[in-house]
């Protein structure tokens, strides 16, 4: 099967102005995702009314975390002429769809992803390159977009994320770059807190690492996520989150490799990790990346991240994963391998990498370091 590449969504101006041009642009994606979203989770027994109050929960927690959002995300409802609750649908669909199968009993649908960084000492031409394979629901690769926002309070940002929601993974015009992976424990769903989608798009926003280290580590969250943050001028941390407590963890020999299991040993400690259950191939998934960066460190070029990227060992449940049926009836896939040199400001992005080996290249001005 030929696989188109995502399409650029390129805004600016105003929050609700972008939103609009945003909307407009995306607005078959943005329709066909908040669709899936709504099937997926009538199959929970939950009706169109229970998720529209689901999604407004979320609005005075988003308005106090950050009221542009709120604006951005209403102009993207008016371009896309869908109602707002679709849109907060999109940008807080892991907690709501998580809230939908605990409610009807059932066990958490995990947003896989294996992520990797290497720094400045650990590649050949002494940059940061940055990237992760999204392991998610196979229709996503018709549902995502590629958006690059040019704003005149902070820097420009590009990043890969599904169409509406205001962002996912990433780099700025700064150099600070972020990734993330799904992670699970018993504190999930205890408290209310900060969309993720949304936290990654402060950290998008962030004219200094340290800001975007500040939001990771202390935005209280719903459940938990690893997020990895890179600064193009040479340093690295990964952060394994629960709800109310963050976890660093620092490269070694300038590499970083995360997947879905919690490595902290502090955290280790402290939480179960409830999601081995769910994705018990994370540990594996992480060695064989891990294994494969680490024997060409010193030396490491995007060539051998999207080699590492494209493993298929002990297929399907791999790093580079084909559809294939969950134990929740859902087609799963990696849907996107996503490769950043955010110090040269370019992206490049490859759908459905399992069945396909064509990439696309977005590009974004960055400043000097």
């Amino acid at each position: 099967m030929e696989y188109q590449p995502f399409p650029l969504i390129a805004v600016s101006g105003a929050p609700r102005e972008r939103g609009r041009a945003y909307g407009e642009q995306a607005r078959a994606r943005i329709l066909a995702g908040a669709a899936h979203y709504l099937e997926q989770i009538a199959r929970l027994g939950v009706d169109a009314p229970q998720v529209e109050r689901l999604a407004q929960d979320f609005l005075p927690t988003i308005e106090a975390f950050e009221p542009a959002y709120v604006e951005e995300m209403r102009g993207i409802a008016e371009g896309a002429d869908v109602p707002l609750s679709s849109i907060l649908l999109v940008n807080s669909r892991t907690e709501i769809l998580q809230l939908a199968r605990r409610q009807a009993g059932l066990e958490d649908d995990p947003d896989g992803c294996t992520g990797a960084l290497a720094l400045p000492e650990a590649t050949r031409d002494g940059e940061v390159i940055h990237g992760q394979n999204w392991d998610w629901k196979a229709e996503c690769v018709e549902t995502s977009v590629v958006l690059r926002v040019s704003r005149d309070d902070g820097p420009d940002f590009l990043t890969f994320t599904e169409a509406g929601a205001l962002a996912r993974a990433g780099f700025n015009a700064a150099g600070v770059a972020i990734t993330a992976n799904y992670l699970e424990c018993e504190r999930d769903y205890t408290q209310q807190g900060i969309p993720l989608p949304l936290i990654r798009r402060k950290v998008l926003e962030s004219a200094h690492l340290a800001d975007a280290i500040r939001c990771v580590a202390c935005t209280p969250k719903s459940a938990s996520n690893n997020m990895m943050l890179s600064a193009a001028q040479g340093f690295a941390i990964d952060f394994e989150c629960a709800p109310d407590e963050s976890f660093p963890l620092m490269p070694e020999d300038g590499l970083i490799v995360h997947a879905n299991h919690w490595r902290s040993t502090v955290a280790l400690s402290k939480l179960r990790d409830t999601g081995v259950r769910s994705t018990p191939d994370s540990f594996y998934r992480d060695w064989r990346v891990e294994r494969s960066l680490r024997a060409k460190a010193g030396d490491l070029t995007v060539d051998d991240f999207r080699a590492a990227f494209f493993d298929d060992f002990l297929s399907p449940h791999s790093v580079c994963c084909p559809p294939r049926a969950n134990a929740r009836g859902n087609i799963n896939s990696t849907v996107a391998m996503i490769l950043m040199r955010p110090g040269a400001g370019v992206m490049e992005v490859i759908p459905m990498p399992a069945e396909n080996r064509a990439s696309e290249t977005y590009t974004l001005a960055v400043e000097a370091a």
